[in-house]
């Protein structure tokens, strides 16, 4: 029965659409959660005596307060956190208190409601951190991070090999996994990608096409940008229309792990930014033969990406010409300035200022053929505008187009997280492409410029403190 196939379609369809970060289900979630607690709490209240009840609440508050202090000493976020985060999470230890205390002598339906309690009350707060920090949108992206999914148009290194020697245009490009050394930087890092268009397939050896270095937040994995930022989608997108041609796309690993903000520098946390200039660009010239000049490299990145992104090319405009800054910050950033020159420089302000981009512009004096676009969202618009990146952005970009930086403020409407950082990429990268001279591409646009798509020409197969401006990044 076809239709039973369909239906069956049609709800997974449903529950994998289902948003992680707003609407009905949260809300759902935490709704449940109070009504069970209440539910357990009500049937054993009266065996339960004023000293345990308040032990239960003292508990909770411990936990949050300890909770939000760590967090926030530690660096591991600057800007405000909701406050239901730790209303929850100080709830779930109460409610722990309340099932541990109650579960002797209780009945099953009682244990159960009170158990159910804990773990509501945890995914609720697991939910409103998650919309803090905008990892995981929806229910789909959640299954693909937790199963580790195949990652799109994947393939291993003899299928590309056997690809190549085809010398045929696939109808869309494909990913590998790559190991770049660290003999250089002793960075230690995980596993990176390569994303490689259709035209790179097509000739042999392949062309020398142009590269973009593709960063993510400060929690991340090298894959974000394709499981959840939609980055292979958008460049197959844009080579359907350009017979094959996008830049190639290395996805980039600048933590070393889960959660660990190297904010792209060399400091205490590794020599990421060696990494990144010293081994992942000569690795890509000498593996995938992509072009070696520095007018076709370029760089982007969303929220510590952004920042990443933008320093990057400041600093090294012999290696980079181009970059897109998505919701990025004033600089380097793991607190206040006194905060992250400790954090992240072991107390060298020299070395800070010398990562920091409003110095290193204005050190550096006039810049030749650099462009840049940040993408931020409206000043009024505090769900994805968190840390105050319009001001970032706007001094930023006033003070490059001072030293000859081309560039341009794009306002993107939205929310801090992957959904946004995809729309703003496939936005911005008809503009990359062509500053970065991909073939078949001709009219090079401002930065602020959104490009629209021709018709496929292929049809293939199916002086200031800027740092006082930072206010901090959520991811």
């Amino acid at each position: 029965m076809s239709w039973l196939g369909d239906a069956a379609a049609y709800v997974s369809h449903r529950i994998a659409d289902v948003s992680l970060m707003h609407g009905w289900f949260p809300w759902t979630v935490q709704v449940t959660a109070a009504v069970l607690l209440v539910f357990a709490i009500g049937l054993s209240f009266r065996r339960w005596w004023t000293p345990r009840l308040a032990a239960a609440v003292l508990v909770g508050v411990l936990t949050a307060a300890g909770a939000h202090h760590y967090v926030y000493s530690t660096g591991l976020a600057n800007d405000a956190s909701p406050g239901p985060l730790w209303f929850w999470l100080g709830l779930a230890a109460s409610a722990g208190v309340v099932t541990a205390t109650s579960w002797r002598g209780a009945r099953w339906w009682r244990r159960g409601s009170a158990s159910s309690a804990v773990a509501l009350c945890l995914l609720s707060a697991a939910l409103l951190l998650n919309s803090w920090v905008g990892y995981v949108p929806t229910v789909y992206s959640a299954w693909n991070q937790l199963t580790a999914g195949r990652l799109p148009h994947e393939a291993d290194p003899a299928s590309i090999a056997a690809m190549q020697r085809a010398a045929v245009l696939p109808a869309n490009g494909a990913v590998v996994a790559v190991s770049v050394t660290d003999e250089v930087s002793k960075f230690r890092h995980r596993g990176e990608l390569v994303y490689l268009p259709p035209a790179w397939f097509a000739t042999m050896p392949p062309p020398s096409l142009p590269v973009v270095m593709m960063i993510g937040a400060e929690i991340n994995t090298p894959a974000d940008w394709l499981r959840i930022g939609g980055a292979a989608t958008s460049a197959d997108e844009f080579a359907a229309a350009h017979g094959g041609n996008a830049p190639v796309l290395v996805f980039v690993d600048t933590g070393g792990a889960f959660g660990i903000d190297t904010e792209c520098v060399n400091g205490v946390q590794g020599n990421a930014a060696d990494h990144l200039t010293k081994e992942v660009i000569p690795f890509m010239i000498a593996h995938y033969g992509v072009s070696a000049d520095p007018t076709h490299w370029g760089v982007a990145g969303f929220s510590t990406g952004g920042t990443c992104a933008l320093d990057l090319t400041v600093m090294h405009p012999d290696l980079f010409s181009s970059f897109v800054d998505i919701a990025g910050d004033a600089g380097p950033n793991a607190g206040s300035k006194e905060q992250t020159i400790i954090r992240l420089f072991g107390g060298d302000a020299a070395a800070w200022a010398s990562f920091d981009p409003a110095t290193v512009i204005i050190r550096h004096g006039p810049y030749r053929g650099v462009s840049g676009r940040f993408v931020i969202a409206p000043a009024a618009d505090r769900d994805a505008n968190v840390g105050g990146q319009d001001v970032a952005a706007h001094t930023l970009c006033d003070l490059g187009r001072s030293r000859g930086i081309d560039c341009a403020v794009v306002t993107q409407s939205g929310n801090h997280d992957w959904l946004y950082a995809a729309a703003a990429f496939r936005d911005a990268l008809p503009w990359l492409a062509e500053q970065l001279g991909t073939p078949a591409t001709q009219h090079v646009g401002r930065p602020g410029q959104s490009l629209p798509l021709p018709p496929p020409s292929v049809s293939p197969p199916p002086d200031v403190d800027h740092h006082a401006v930072h206010g901090g990044h959520s991811t």
